[in-house]
Protein backbone atom coordinates (compact mmCIF):
# COMPACT_ATOMS: atom_id res chain seq x y z
CA UNK A 1 0.00 0.00 0.00
CA UNK A 2 1.23 3.23 -1.39
CA UNK A 3 0.07 6.40 0.24
CA UNK A 4 1.53 9.96 -0.85
CA UNK A 5 1.03 12.72 1.38
CA UNK A 6 0.31 16.34 0.68
CA UNK A 7 0.86 18.67 3.32
CA UNK A 8 0.22 22.05 1.30
CA UNK A 9 1.37 25.58 3.30
CA UNK A 10 1.03 29.04 2.54
CA UNK A 11 4.24 29.56 0.91
CA UNK A 12 5.50 26.00 1.09
CA UNK A 13 4.12 22.16 -0.03
CA UNK A 14 6.02 18.89 1.92
CA UNK A 15 5.47 15.75 0.99
CA UNK A 16 6.54 12.11 1.54
CA UNK A 17 5.46 8.81 0.09
CA UNK A 18 4.90 5.72 2.15
CA UNK A 19 4.83 2.16 2.01
CA UNK A 20 2.66 1.26 5.01
CA UNK A 21 3.91 -1.89 5.09
CA UNK A 22 6.35 -0.17 8.60
CA UNK A 23 5.57 3.10 7.88
CA UNK A 24 8.56 3.37 6.01
CA UNK A 25 9.74 6.70 3.62
CA UNK A 26 9.97 5.88 -0.23
CA UNK A 27 10.49 9.75 -0.83
CA UNK A 28 10.02 13.11 0.60
CA UNK A 29 10.57 16.10 0.37
CA UNK A 30 10.06 20.54 0.74
CA UNK A 31 9.37 22.77 -1.61
CA UNK A 32 9.66 26.46 -0.21
CA UNK A 33 9.08 30.08 -1.10
CA UNK A 34 6.58 29.44 -3.61
CA UNK A 35 5.95 33.05 -5.73
CA UNK A 36 9.24 34.01 -5.33
CA UNK A 37 12.22 34.06 -7.42
CA UNK A 38 14.38 32.05 -4.91
CA UNK A 39 12.35 29.12 -4.85
CA UNK A 40 13.99 25.95 -3.94
CA UNK A 41 12.39 22.17 -4.21
CA UNK A 42 14.67 19.75 -1.91
CA UNK A 43 13.62 15.84 -2.73
CA UNK A 44 15.32 13.11 -1.45
CA UNK A 45 14.66 9.15 -2.75
CA UNK A 46 15.27 6.99 0.44
CA UNK A 47 19.22 5.55 -0.31
CA UNK A 48 19.86 8.57 -2.74
CA UNK A 49 21.00 11.32 -1.43
CA UNK A 50 19.24 14.19 -1.79
CA UNK A 51 19.07 17.08 -4.56
CA UNK A 52 17.76 20.44 -4.91
CA UNK A 53 16.17 22.00 -7.67
CA UNK A 54 16.50 25.89 -7.25
CA UNK A 55 13.73 27.17 -10.03
CA UNK A 56 11.04 30.22 -9.67
CA UNK A 57 7.54 28.29 -8.61
CA UNK A 58 5.24 31.01 -9.36
CA UNK A 59 2.14 29.44 -7.58
CA UNK A 60 1.14 25.97 -5.64
CA UNK A 61 -0.16 24.34 -8.96
CA UNK A 62 3.10 24.60 -11.02
CA UNK A 63 4.69 23.33 -7.75
CA UNK A 64 2.50 20.20 -7.29
CA UNK A 65 3.12 19.06 -11.06
CA UNK A 66 6.64 19.45 -10.41
CA UNK A 67 6.53 17.02 -7.61
CA UNK A 68 4.55 14.54 -9.35
CA UNK A 69 7.19 14.64 -12.22
CA UNK A 70 10.08 13.98 -9.58
CA UNK A 71 8.05 10.64 -8.19
CA UNK A 72 8.68 9.04 -11.48
CA UNK A 73 11.74 10.84 -12.20
CA UNK A 74 13.90 7.80 -13.82
CA UNK A 75 16.96 8.70 -11.64
CA UNK A 76 15.60 10.24 -8.41
CA UNK A 77 11.95 8.61 -8.05
CA UNK A 78 11.04 5.92 -6.11
CA UNK A 79 8.12 4.65 -8.54
CA UNK A 80 8.23 4.37 -12.36
CA UNK A 81 4.39 5.41 -12.78
CA UNK A 82 1.94 7.42 -11.12
CA UNK A 83 -0.42 4.59 -10.98
CA UNK A 84 1.40 2.99 -8.31
CA UNK A 85 0.05 5.49 -5.75
CA UNK A 86 -3.01 3.44 -3.97
CA UNK A 87 -3.94 6.96 -2.23
CA UNK A 88 -3.44 10.56 -1.62
CA UNK A 89 -3.87 12.07 2.13
CA UNK A 90 -4.49 15.80 1.94
CA UNK A 91 -3.92 17.89 4.86
CA UNK A 92 -6.15 20.53 4.98
CA UNK A 93 -6.25 23.80 7.32
CA UNK A 94 -9.83 24.66 7.58
CA UNK A 95 -12.73 22.08 8.87
CA UNK A 96 -14.95 24.61 10.11
CA UNK A 97 -17.59 22.48 12.09
CA UNK A 98 -18.63 20.87 9.13
CA UNK A 99 -15.65 17.93 9.90
CA UNK A 100 -14.07 16.80 13.16
CA UNK A 101 -12.69 14.00 11.43
CA UNK A 102 -10.77 12.68 8.49
CA UNK A 103 -13.21 12.40 5.79
CA UNK A 104 -12.58 10.60 2.33
CA UNK A 105 -13.07 13.29 -0.52
CA UNK A 106 -16.18 13.83 -2.60
CA UNK A 107 -17.91 16.82 -4.30
CA UNK A 108 -19.83 17.64 -0.94
CA UNK A 109 -16.42 17.67 1.13
CA UNK A 110 -14.83 19.93 -1.64
CA UNK A 111 -17.64 22.21 -1.25
CA UNK A 112 -17.33 22.18 2.47
CA UNK A 113 -13.56 23.37 1.91
CA UNK A 114 -14.51 25.74 -0.36
CA UNK A 115 -17.01 27.21 1.86
CA UNK A 116 -14.04 27.27 4.38
CA UNK A 117 -11.83 29.43 2.41
CA UNK A 118 -12.54 32.74 4.17
CA UNK A 119 -11.86 31.47 7.13
CA UNK A 120 -8.49 29.86 6.00
CA UNK A 121 -7.49 32.42 3.32
CA UNK A 122 -3.59 31.62 2.74
CA UNK A 123 -3.94 27.57 3.43
CA UNK A 124 -7.55 26.20 2.13
CA UNK A 125 -6.93 27.55 -1.53
CA UNK A 126 -3.86 26.08 -1.82
CA UNK A 127 -5.25 22.68 0.29
CA UNK A 128 -7.83 22.92 -2.97
CA UNK A 129 -5.36 22.87 -5.85
CA UNK A 130 -3.47 20.03 -4.42
CA UNK A 131 -6.36 18.05 -4.19
CA UNK A 132 -7.66 19.13 -7.13
CA UNK A 133 -3.84 18.95 -9.18
CA UNK A 134 -3.65 15.39 -7.84
CA UNK A 135 -7.49 14.09 -8.65
CA UNK A 136 -6.66 15.30 -12.05
CA UNK A 137 -3.56 13.65 -12.24
CA UNK A 138 -3.52 10.31 -10.30
CA UNK A 139 -5.79 7.67 -11.56
CA UNK A 140 -9.06 6.57 -10.02
CA UNK A 141 -8.17 6.08 -6.11
CA UNK A 142 -9.18 7.32 -2.76
CA UNK A 143 -8.14 11.03 -1.66
CA UNK A 144 -8.17 11.57 2.38
CA UNK A 145 -9.38 15.19 4.01
CA UNK A 146 -7.00 15.30 7.16
CA UNK A 147 -8.20 18.48 9.18
CA UNK A 148 -6.39 20.88 11.25
CA UNK A 149 -8.84 21.70 13.44
CA UNK A 150 -9.99 18.46 14.02
CA UNK A 151 -7.22 17.85 16.79
CA UNK A 152 -8.84 20.88 18.78
CA UNK A 153 -12.32 20.00 19.08
CA UNK A 154 -12.02 18.61 22.61
CA UNK A 155 -11.53 22.55 23.74
CA UNK A 156 -14.82 23.23 25.77
CA UNK A 157 -16.75 26.27 25.67
CA UNK A 158 -14.84 28.18 28.00
CA UNK A 159 -12.36 28.36 25.69
CA UNK A 160 -13.61 28.05 22.32
CA UNK A 161 -16.32 31.11 22.89
CA UNK A 162 -15.57 34.39 22.19
CA UNK A 163 -17.25 37.73 24.52
CA UNK A 164 -19.85 38.19 21.29
CA UNK A 165 -23.55 37.63 21.19
CA UNK A 166 -24.05 33.91 21.39
CA UNK A 167 -26.65 34.09 18.48
CA UNK A 168 -23.09 34.91 16.52
CA UNK A 169 -21.83 31.25 17.28
CA UNK A 170 -25.58 29.59 17.27
CA UNK A 171 -26.17 30.93 13.90
CA UNK A 172 -22.90 31.37 12.33
CA UNK A 173 -20.60 29.25 14.41
CA UNK A 174 -17.79 32.18 14.83
CA UNK A 175 -15.95 30.54 17.54
CA UNK A 176 -12.25 29.42 17.91
CA UNK A 177 -11.12 26.58 16.24
CA UNK A 178 -7.70 26.11 16.52
CA UNK A 179 -5.02 24.67 13.67
CA UNK A 180 -2.01 22.54 13.47
CA UNK A 181 -3.55 20.31 14.42
CA UNK A 182 -1.61 16.92 13.02
CA UNK A 183 1.28 18.58 14.17
CA UNK A 184 0.63 19.58 17.84
CA UNK A 185 -1.13 15.42 17.54
CA UNK A 186 2.37 14.10 16.85
CA UNK A 187 4.63 15.85 18.61
CA UNK A 188 2.87 16.00 22.33
CA UNK A 189 2.23 12.12 21.61
CA UNK A 190 6.47 12.45 21.36
CA UNK A 191 6.89 13.92 23.97
CA UNK A 192 4.97 11.62 26.35
CA UNK A 193 6.66 8.22 25.18
CA UNK A 194 9.93 11.00 25.98
CA UNK A 195 8.96 11.77 29.33
CA UNK A 196 8.14 7.74 29.88
CA UNK A 197 4.10 8.90 31.38
CA UNK A 198 0.22 8.12 29.86
CA UNK A 199 -0.49 10.12 27.35
CA UNK A 200 -3.30 11.11 29.45
CA UNK A 201 -1.63 11.97 32.32
CA UNK A 202 0.74 14.90 30.96
CA UNK A 203 0.55 19.05 30.64
CA UNK A 204 1.79 19.62 27.49
CA UNK A 205 2.55 23.00 26.33
CA UNK A 206 3.58 22.95 22.20
CA UNK A 207 4.60 25.65 20.48
CA UNK A 208 4.74 25.25 16.52
CA UNK A 209 6.65 27.71 14.67
CA UNK A 210 6.32 27.97 11.00
CA UNK A 211 5.95 30.43 8.84
CA UNK A 212 2.77 29.98 10.53
CA UNK A 213 2.81 29.54 14.27
CA UNK A 214 0.66 28.45 16.68
CA UNK A 215 0.54 27.29 20.45
CA UNK A 216 -1.79 24.40 22.53
CA UNK A 217 -1.92 23.71 25.89
CA UNK A 218 -2.81 20.13 26.41
CA UNK A 219 -3.71 18.03 29.41
CA UNK A 220 -4.45 14.40 29.64
CA UNK A 221 -4.63 14.02 26.24
CA UNK A 222 -6.84 16.50 25.12
CA UNK A 223 -6.47 20.55 24.18
CA UNK A 224 -7.13 22.90 26.80
CA UNK A 225 -6.87 25.86 24.37
CA UNK A 226 -5.20 27.11 21.26
CA UNK A 227 -3.54 30.28 20.14
CA UNK A 228 -5.00 30.84 16.69
CA UNK A 229 -8.49 31.35 16.58
CA UNK A 230 -11.49 31.06 13.77
CA UNK A 231 -9.41 31.67 11.31
CA UNK A 232 -5.15 31.14 11.28
CA UNK A 233 -5.02 35.57 12.03
CA UNK A 234 -5.47 35.08 15.79
CA UNK A 235 -2.13 34.21 18.13
CA UNK A 236 1.00 34.77 17.68
CA UNK A 237 3.15 37.34 15.50
CA UNK A 238 3.45 35.15 12.09
CA UNK A 239 5.91 35.34 8.87
CA UNK A 240 2.87 37.85 6.95
CA UNK A 241 0.22 37.76 9.60
CA UNK A 242 -0.22 39.76 12.82
CA UNK A 243 -1.59 37.88 15.07
CA UNK A 244 -3.84 39.27 18.31
CA UNK A 245 -4.50 42.81 17.73
CA UNK A 246 -6.82 45.02 19.03
CA UNK A 247 -9.87 45.09 16.77
CA UNK A 248 -10.24 48.60 16.15
CA UNK A 249 -7.58 49.00 14.50
CA UNK A 250 -8.48 47.05 11.33
CA UNK A 251 -11.81 49.71 11.04
CA UNK A 252 -9.29 52.75 11.71
CA UNK A 253 -6.76 51.83 9.04
CA UNK A 254 -10.05 50.30 6.30
CA UNK A 255 -10.72 54.48 6.77
CA UNK A 256 -7.39 55.76 6.53
CA UNK A 257 -6.33 53.16 3.64
CA UNK A 258 -9.59 53.15 2.40
CA UNK A 259 -9.80 49.45 1.98
CA UNK A 260 -12.77 46.92 1.46
CA UNK A 261 -13.03 43.76 3.70
CA UNK A 262 -11.21 41.88 1.29
CA UNK A 263 -7.99 44.78 0.87
CA UNK A 264 -8.01 44.94 4.63
CA UNK A 265 -8.00 40.57 5.11
CA UNK A 266 -5.31 40.70 3.02
CA UNK A 267 -3.40 43.87 4.52
CA UNK A 268 -3.52 41.79 7.72
CA UNK A 269 -2.79 38.55 6.60
CA UNK A 270 -0.51 38.69 3.63
CA UNK A 271 1.67 42.02 4.49
CA UNK A 272 1.46 42.12 7.93
CA UNK A 273 3.71 39.85 10.60
CA UNK A 274 7.55 39.88 10.48
CA UNK A 275 6.96 40.79 7.02
CA UNK A 276 5.41 44.04 8.25
CA UNK A 277 7.72 44.85 11.01
CA UNK A 278 10.75 44.07 8.78
CA UNK A 279 9.82 45.91 5.70
CA UNK A 280 11.79 43.16 3.86
CA UNK A 281 11.23 39.79 4.66
CA UNK A 282 8.79 37.36 6.31
CA UNK A 283 11.29 34.49 6.23
CA UNK A 284 12.74 34.00 9.74
CA UNK A 285 16.18 32.99 8.42
CA UNK A 286 17.02 36.19 6.76
CA UNK A 287 15.27 38.07 9.78
CA UNK A 288 17.90 36.44 11.63
CA UNK A 289 20.30 37.15 9.22
CA UNK A 290 19.80 40.92 8.89
CA UNK A 291 19.94 41.16 13.18
CA UNK A 292 23.34 39.31 13.34
CA UNK A 293 24.87 42.06 11.05
CA UNK A 294 23.10 44.73 13.12
CA UNK A 295 19.59 45.50 11.43
CA UNK A 296 17.96 46.80 14.61
CA UNK A 297 14.63 47.14 13.00
CA UNK A 298 15.06 43.16 12.41
CA UNK A 299 16.37 42.88 16.19
CA UNK A 300 12.75 44.35 17.27
CA UNK A 301 10.78 41.91 14.90
CA UNK A 302 12.46 39.12 16.48
CA UNK A 303 12.13 40.27 20.11
CA UNK A 304 7.98 41.14 19.38
CA UNK A 305 7.77 37.64 18.17
CA UNK A 306 9.25 35.85 20.62
CA UNK A 307 7.96 37.95 23.46
CA UNK A 308 4.71 37.10 21.86
CA UNK A 309 5.32 33.26 22.59
CA UNK A 310 6.58 34.27 26.14
CA UNK A 311 3.52 35.46 26.85
CA UNK A 312 0.98 32.38 25.57
CA UNK A 313 3.36 30.01 27.92
CA UNK A 314 2.25 32.06 30.97
CA UNK A 315 -1.25 32.22 29.88
CA UNK A 316 -1.10 28.35 29.56
CA UNK A 317 1.36 27.45 32.57
CA UNK A 318 -1.63 29.04 34.50
CA UNK A 319 -4.36 27.51 32.50
CA UNK A 320 -2.49 24.16 32.99
CA UNK A 321 -1.49 24.74 36.45
CA UNK A 322 1.77 23.70 35.56
CA UNK A 323 3.54 21.56 32.75
CA UNK A 324 5.73 18.34 32.59
CA UNK A 325 7.39 20.01 29.24
CA UNK A 326 7.40 22.58 26.45
CA UNK A 327 7.91 21.43 22.93
CA UNK A 328 9.63 23.12 20.21
CA UNK A 329 8.61 22.13 16.62
CA UNK A 330 8.12 22.89 12.89
CA UNK A 331 10.63 24.89 10.55
CA UNK A 332 11.43 27.67 13.23
CA UNK A 333 11.29 25.99 16.14
CA UNK A 334 13.51 22.99 15.29
CA UNK A 335 16.20 24.83 13.55
CA UNK A 336 16.62 28.75 14.92
CA UNK A 337 18.52 28.45 17.91
CA UNK A 338 18.07 31.88 18.78
CA UNK A 339 14.29 31.69 18.81
CA UNK A 340 14.00 29.37 21.27
CA UNK A 341 16.82 30.98 23.72
CA UNK A 342 15.32 34.38 23.47
CA UNK A 343 11.49 32.75 24.28
CA UNK A 344 13.20 30.99 27.19
CA UNK A 345 15.54 33.75 28.50
CA UNK A 346 14.25 34.94 32.16
CA UNK A 347 11.80 32.28 32.68
CA UNK A 348 13.42 30.12 35.10
CA UNK A 349 10.81 31.60 37.94
CA UNK A 350 8.44 28.87 36.36
CA UNK A 351 11.19 26.65 36.40
CA UNK A 352 11.77 26.96 32.16
CA UNK A 353 15.87 27.00 31.73
CA UNK A 354 17.73 25.76 29.08
CA UNK A 355 20.79 24.78 28.31
CA UNK A 356 22.75 26.61 25.80
CA UNK A 357 25.25 24.21 24.73
CA UNK A 358 22.38 21.25 24.41
CA UNK A 359 20.58 23.70 22.54
CA UNK A 360 22.92 24.16 19.82
CA UNK A 361 21.39 21.54 18.05
CA UNK A 362 19.26 21.78 14.81
CA UNK A 363 16.22 19.95 13.29
CA UNK A 364 16.24 16.87 15.28
CA UNK A 365 15.27 15.32 18.94
CA UNK A 366 16.35 16.25 21.67
CA UNK A 367 15.87 17.55 25.56
CA UNK A 368 17.58 21.21 25.72
CA UNK A 369 16.47 21.58 29.31
CA UNK A 370 19.46 22.47 31.77
CA UNK A 371 19.83 20.07 34.63
CA UNK A 372 18.10 22.60 37.21
CA UNK A 373 14.87 22.99 35.02
CA UNK A 374 11.61 21.91 36.69
CA UNK A 375 10.07 22.02 33.17
CA UNK A 376 11.81 19.74 30.18
CA UNK A 377 12.11 21.54 27.59
CA UNK A 378 11.85 19.69 24.40
CA UNK A 379 13.09 19.77 20.25
CA UNK A 380 10.78 17.82 18.18
CA UNK A 381 10.50 17.49 14.54
CA UNK A 382 7.00 17.17 13.29
CA UNK A 383 5.92 14.81 11.10
CA UNK A 384 2.28 15.85 9.91
CA UNK A 385 2.50 13.38 7.05
CA UNK A 386 2.88 10.67 8.97
CA UNK A 387 -0.44 11.43 11.03
CA UNK A 388 -1.95 12.30 7.62
CA UNK A 389 -1.17 8.47 6.24
CA UNK A 390 -1.75 6.77 9.20
CA UNK A 391 -5.52 8.36 8.78
CA UNK A 392 -5.88 7.61 5.29
CA UNK A 393 -4.69 4.25 5.67
CA UNK A 394 -7.47 3.86 8.21
CA UNK A 395 -10.17 5.61 5.83
CA UNK A 396 -9.29 4.02 2.77
CA UNK A 397 -9.62 0.32 4.59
Amino acid sequence: MKILVLNVGSSTIKYQLFNMVGETVLSKGLLERIGTDTSALKHEKTGKDAITLNQQISDHSQGINLILKMLVDSDYGPIQDLSEIDAVGHRVVHGGEHFSKSIIIDEKVRQAIKECCGLAPLHNPPNLIGIEECQSQIGDIKHVAVFDTAFHQTMKPVNYLYALPMEMYTKYKIRRYGFHGTSHDFVSHKAAEFLRKPYNQCKIISIHLGNGASMAAIRDGQVVDTSMGLTPLEGLVMGTRCGDIDPAIIYLLMDKLNMNPNQANDYFNQKSGMLGLTGFSSDLRDILDASASGNQTAKLAIDIYCMRVKGYIGKYMAELNGCDCIIFTAGVGENAVEIRSNICENMDYMGIKIDPEKNRISGKQADISSHDSRVKVLVIPTNEELIIARETNRLIK
